[in-house]
């Protein structure tokens, strides 16, 4: 019974919860680990949110921050989506769930073992699959997106944005310098170029394009000179800065297939 399958992630961003979204719409038990203060940029359709507002929702998805694995097994037998701060993933070896999905995006393996589970899983580059995990899903738009691998790497990051409608690096907000950031624009807010979308110690993060505010960090975040902050959509559709995207759905739904792959017995 798939509401058996325990499941932890490790990551709570944008694309980790699109993972999320699939698996506990699919019944399992899910929780996410994460970090004290992370720098997530799509806080609206992102469960690590939860660890500064106590609890979000993602499209009928309650995600809730819990302070100890206790508390995390109490919960996720229940509708909704345990959000845990352990930079470490030390509750891998507590509740020794049936997969770990390592969802942090770093494009290098900061430490998951093939070893952490039955089945583990990494997502985009950084892996090997068949060496420090079972199954990789692909990350990179185009045709391969979502796609599991069972043997080999992910494409390598470019280090380039995806495009949308011709822009790619314009697309990205950066600190101008190191400080304190201060929002001045809220998600799902329309700019044109040249807003001050943010200040950085009284220096303005200013939109290079027109459309609207897809994410951004958390108001009161220190920063680094250059650092990414937020990002502009072009599309200029509201609706999509409060939605799983077709990135994040494509990518969990080619984790929730590795899970029932890689679990599968021959008497099932």
């Amino acid at each position: 019974m798939l509401e058996n399958i325990k499941v932890l992630v490790r990551g709570g961003g944008d694309l980790a919860s699109g993972v999320v979204y699939r698996l506990r719409r699919a019944g399992m038990q899910v929780v996410v680990t994460e970090l004290p203060q992370p720098l997530v940029i799509r806080r609206a359709v992102a469960f690590a949110a939860a660890v500064y507002e106590g609890v979000v929702e993602i499209e009928g998805i309650v995600g809730r921050r819990v302070e100890s694995l206790e508390q995390a097994l109490a919960l996720v037998r229940s509708e909704e989506v345990a959000v845990l701060v352990d930079p470490q993933a030390a509750a891998i070896a507590e509740w020794q769930p049936d997969v770990v999905v390592d969802a942090i995006l770093a494009k290098r393996n900061l430490g998951t073992k093939i070893t952490d589970a039955p089945v583990v899983i990494g997502l985009g580059p950084g892996f090997v699959a068949g060496v420090d995990v079972h199954a990789v899903v692909e990350t990179k738009r185009g045709h391969y997106l979502g796609r599991v691998l069972l043997d080999g790497s992910a494409a390598p990051d470019t280090g380039v944005p995806g495009e949308v409608m011709g822009y790619t690096l314009e697309r990205v907000l950066r600190a101008p310098q190191a400080g304190v950031l201060r929002t001045r624009k809220q998600i799902g807010d329309a700019v044109a170029a040249g807003d001050a979308v943010a200040l950085v110690n009284g220096s303005p993060v200013v939109a290079q394009i027109g459309g609207v505010i897809r994410g951004l960090l958390a108001d009161g975040l220190t920063v680094t000179e250059g650092m990414k902050v937020g990002d502009v959509d072009p599309r200029g559709i509201r609706d999509h800065c409060f939605t799983v995207s077709d990135k994040a759905l494509a990518i969990g739904g080619g984790v929730l297939e590795a899970v029932l792959c890689l679990l599968r017995t021959p008497s099932a």
